[in-house]
């Protein structure tokens, strides 16, 4: 038996950003990016594992609303036309560095990894992403789990239990549908707990979440095993808690892996570097610069500057704190597993678009990880679902309402930035439980329109609206999105309430806003 388990969670998610009312859309970059940066890098590199026979084992989430994206023709056509274009960027840069021989070696690599995902995105998956984690579900590699709907942040959702209802019962239609069995487990939008939800987990059937921290060990009565050890709810649903040390290791700014001066600076990039009209076809239609992707400079240098990016030192370094982070789980496994009964398990969630995007060598970083893990017997591998077949028994408690957000509760959604949308997405739920309630056997065109409301109402209550909102990043976009899917709710609502619904405006906006078409507006009755 090992000394101790690791539970690796990724967490990968966007909200729905599809715009096809434009010829580029800013927004629909976050996609491309995560495409490029993060999920072709991670397939590639757990087939490549497999193909070596390293074991390897994590949970991944998958939003229903990346799904529906990376599930998206017109959004794939766009993302392959996008990186196209980036072949023909890193193309110009290998011209424009050939007498300068250090960056002629990163627009190279640069020119390699964009040439690569072209082949991996189209030839190997035929420019579909999801099929590929299926299949690593199904070898066993991979436990994947849903989320809410559309990613709402439910605790300040509840106080209209039919719109949290509906954003369950939505999200695991959407897995069966996807992945053809029920899921096991969700990931809590934000980690985002508080007690009333858990009746909606138990009606479908899900049968563990994960919280932070603090929401296990101030729960009632208090953990015997702290974090080390999974609870169970009164409804016998099973609670996992974050490792607070594994995750400062990795997402701390300040002491985090992630920060180390050898690694890749994700700021410094040549879209603000580089003479504008060298860049014109490349930036923003308005005229405003954007990110490209090629980045030549490490995280600082000699006298706090920037020095040029080495991968070759950023591989080892990798290679070092993948080591390292063993080794702080082996000592936290030995001074724990005194007081337990079983090998204490360490849950260790992370965005997944860390690993790639913002911390470029983090693929890196899981590949040196999983073979080291491979080649040692104390700690082992686990999934949620794996650890609550080998030990039944657990300790029963009521974890405390908590998030992984800002001071740990609802501030991140819920301050003076953002708290005006909650009067409105509250009012929207209540009108959509009296649609469902008045329709219960609509046909035709009129469910059409009550499904496109829900739908609406849904995508009004991502949870990276008010996130965006307190961080001061994209405000604009994000309060617009709000206010045009309330805007169109209400016009449906008011149509279907006057018995004169608009085709041509519902037609637009199935269109447009086309996520879950096996949406059933009923789940709100």
């Amino acid at each position: 038996m090992p000394k101790g388990y690791l539970l690796l969670v990724l967490h990968a998610h966007l909200p729905f950003v599809r715009h096809p009312e434009h010829d580029v859309s800013l927004e629909e970059d976050w996609l491309f990016e995560a495409i490029t940066e993060t999920y072709l890098p991670l397939i590639d590199k757990f087939e490549a594992l497999i193909d070596e026979n390293v074991k390897f084992k994590l949970t991944m989430s998958l939003s229903p609303t990346l799904i529906e994206m990376l599930e998206d023709g017109f959004l794939m056509d766009r993302y392959a036309g996008s990186l196209e274009k980036l072949i023909e960027l890193s193309e110009m840069e290998l011209e424009r560095t050939r007498f300068m021989p250090r960056f002629h070696d990163l627009a190279r690599m640069y020119h390699d990894r964009l040439r690569l995902a072209h082949r991996l995105f189209t030839d190997r998956h035929g420019r579909r992403i999801i099929p590929a984690f299926k299949a690593l579900k199904q070898e066993g590699y991979l436990e994947i789990i849903t989320c809410s709907a559309t990613h709402a942040y439910l605790p300040l959702l509840s106080v209209n239990e039919n719109v949290i209802h509906a954003q369950i019962k939505t999200a695991r239609a959407h897995y069966d549908k996807v992945f053809g069995s029920r899921p096991e487990g969700i990931w809590m939008p934000e980690c985002g707990w508080a007690p009333q939800l858990e009746k909606h987990l138990q009606k479908e059937g899900l049968k563990y979440f994960f919280t932070d921290a603090h929401g296990l060990l101030h729960g009632d009565p208090r953990p015997r095993y702290g974090v080390f050890a999974p609870v169970k709810t009164k409804n016998g649903i099973s609670v996992f808690a974050r490792d607070m040390a594994s995750s400062a290791e990795v997402w701390s700014s300040k002491a985090g892996y992630p920060g180390d001066p050898c690694y890749r600076d994700f700021y410094r990039d040549i879209g603000y570097d580089l003479d504008f009209d060298y860049l014109r076809a490349f930036m923003q239609p308005t005229g405003s610069r954007k990110m490209t992707g090629i980045k030549y400079y490490r995280i600082t240098g000699g006298s706090g500057g920037k020095d040029v990016y080495d991968p070759a030192a950023a591989r080892k370094k990798t290679a070092w704190h993948a080591a390292d982070f063993i080794a702080r789980r082996k000592r936290q496994a030995e001074q724990a597993g005194p007081f337990l009964d079983r090998p204490p398990v360490i849950v260790a969630p992370y965005d997944a678009e860390l690993f790639g995007h913002w911390w470029f060598e983090g693929p890196e970083f899981l590949d040196s990880l999983f073979r080291g893990l491979d080649s040692q017997d104390d700690i082992e591998l686990i999934c949620a679902s794996e650890y609550l077949d080998r030990h039944k028994q657990i300790q029963t408690v009521q974890p405390a309402q908590s998030s992984w957000g800002l001071y740990g509760h609802n501030e991140m959604w819920l301050d003076q930035s953002n708290d005006w949308i909650y009067r409105h997405l509250h009012k929207a739920g209540e009108r959509m439980v009296q649609l469902a309630v008045l329709h219960p056997g609509a046909q035709g065109m009129l469910k059409r329109a009550l499904n496109q409301t829900a739908r609406e109402l849904m995508l009004a209550q991502s949870s990276d609206w008010a996130f965006i909102m307190k961080s001061g990043t994209t405000t604009q976009y994000a309060e617009k999105r709000i206010k045009d899917h309330l805007v169109c709710f209400t016009r449906l609502y008011e149509q279907i309430g006057e018995g004169n619904i608009d085709e041509k405006f519902l037609k637009v906006l199935e269109g447009k806003n086309n996520i879950f078409k096996e949406i059933d507006y009923l789940d709100y009755a």
